[in-house]
């Protein structure tokens, strides 16, 4: 059974991103989640797929849109979560991969929280202003099972730790 992981950064106030960017920079994250996502399929909305710098390389893209007529050159395009989730599955299997990353955004981690097996999260220790949150993290159902300091680099604008969460056996 392949695993579904969502990873984000997300602030103390829950913000992940304003105006369709992420409102901080943390170079030492984006090397985190280059590692954590790299070969894996990575779901997608459409506005996250838009916002990134172009097709991130060895991991499969696939975009969730309504818009048939979306045209997400080198990546595949699916109408719902599930539909994605499914073909990522898919991909995942033909690659020898054991998991999916769930990549935002904040429309997109809601609907996911109820599938995700994993969590990921950048925790940034900060308050910036944002449009997008995400999901609050119930700790009913989501179990901290790791926790590491970020060692903030000089290309770092705030202070992280990676933090895992497991969801709770029912």
């Amino acid at each position: 059974m392949t695993e579904i992981m969502m990873i984000a950064a997300v602030a103390r106030n829950g913000i992940i991103g304003a105006d369709n960017d992420m409102p901080w920079h943390i170079s030492s994250d984006l090397k985190h989640f280059k590692a954590m996502t790299k070969g894996k399929p990575m779901v997608m909305g459409r506005r996250t797929f838009q916002s990134l710098p172009g097709l991130l390389p060895g991991r499969p893209h696939i975009v969730i849109t309504r818009d048939e007529s979306f045209e997400a050159v080198g990546a595949e395009t699916a109408g719902s979560l599930e539909a994605a989730l499914k073909r990522a599955a898919e991909i995942a299997e033909e690659q020898g991969e054991d998991a999916v990353a769930i990549i935002g955004g904040g429309q997109i981690y809601r609907a996911g929280m109820a599938l995700a097996d994993r969590l990921e999260i950048t925790e940034v220790q900060a308050d910036p202003e944002g449009d997008t949150s995400f999901p609050r993290i119930d700790p009913e159902i989501w179990q901290e099972v790791e926790r590491r300091k970020g060692e903030r680099g000089e290309r770092d604008s705030a202070d992280f730790d990676f933090v895992t969460y497991r969801r709770k056996s029912a």
